[in-house]
């Protein structure tokens, strides 16, 4: 079941990384490590609420940093 407009104050997950300026995978990544949760939906067609999504985007950082270098031997 698509949903024609989410209920109010709710994003689907395209609608959640167009909001948040990433790709639905990311959304889906945030859900599988914690950052964002789920309020609503199916299984298949979950629901996340606005203050959530804002939340996670801002909790979420690069983790450039933490790769290891290869050695150039």
């Amino acid at each position: 079941m698509e949903y024609v407009q989410p209920p109010a104050g709710t994003l689907t997950t395209s609608l959640a990384a167009l909001a948040a300026g990433v790709r639905p995978a990311t959304i889906r990544d945030w859900v599988r490590r914690g950052i964002l949760t789920r309020c609503g939906g199916t299984p298949l067609r979950p629901l996340y609420r606005v203050e959530d999504v804002q939340a996670a985007r801002a909790a979420s950082k690069p983790h450039s940093g933490n790769r290891r270098k290869a050695n150039a031997a």
